[in-house]
């Protein structure tokens, strides 16, 4: 049972409490129910790679965004990993094509340029096509390192943006810290 815990502690998010929880959840489960778990995770582990055009999780060589022909594929929205894609994805709101890196330029993590899926990315730049470049990248010194080093490279070829960061719904003014209430004036726009 520990080793149980210890394993599911290692899941972003779970700490000890939740892990014993989940733990005994499992234990107290019919054996075929805890082996349709087993074999699930196997099989995903197994079975999930990466789409060989934009980086995300898929178990197709092309994942199925990549694969949908109303996609626009003259825009691409520039990612770190799947979890932001989903995000994204869930709002409804972008019907372009996405590139995962896989990552953020961290020097203290030893994390270079040279790890991340930039080449495949530059390598998707026909200037023909691609009409403009969106960098969703998280607005940390990591993704801001990454997003100025991506501009340099992509605006040679095509129009580059940023999304842009603000407050979230529902806060207050007086709560939010100096730079998301100077980003949120930066990224203001036109009341309609």
């Amino acid at each position: 049972m520990a080793r149980l815990i210890e394993q599911f502690e290692r899941l972003p998010g779970i700490g000890p409490r939740t892990a014993q929880r989940l733990a005994l959840h499992l234990l107290r489960q019919p054996e075929e129910q805890s082996r349709a778990f087993a074999d699930a995770l196997l099989a995903a582990r197994q079975q999930v790679g990466q789409c060989q055009r934009c980086g995300h999780l898929s178990a197709d060589p092309i994942c199925d965004i990549c694969r949908n022909p109303e996609r626009n594929i003259g825009l691409i929205c520039v990612v770190a990993d799947s979890r932001d894609l989903l995000a994204l994805e869930r709002t409804r709101e972008f019907s372009g094509s996405y590139h995962v890196l896989g990552g953020l330029i961290s020097p203290m993590d030893g994390i270079g340029p040279e790890a991340l899926g930039i080449q495949p990315l530059l390598q998707r730049l026909d200037p023909e096509q691609i009409e403009e470049v969106i960098l969703a990248l998280t607005p940390s010194v990591e993704g801001d390192t990454t997003s100025l080093y991506l501009a340099r490279l992509l605006k040679p070829f095509c129009r580059v943006t940023r999304i842009a960061y603000g407050l979230p719904v529902g806060s207050e003014l007086e709560y939010a810290d100096d730079v998301t209430l100077a980003r949120a004036l930066e990224g203001r726009r036109t009341v309609e």
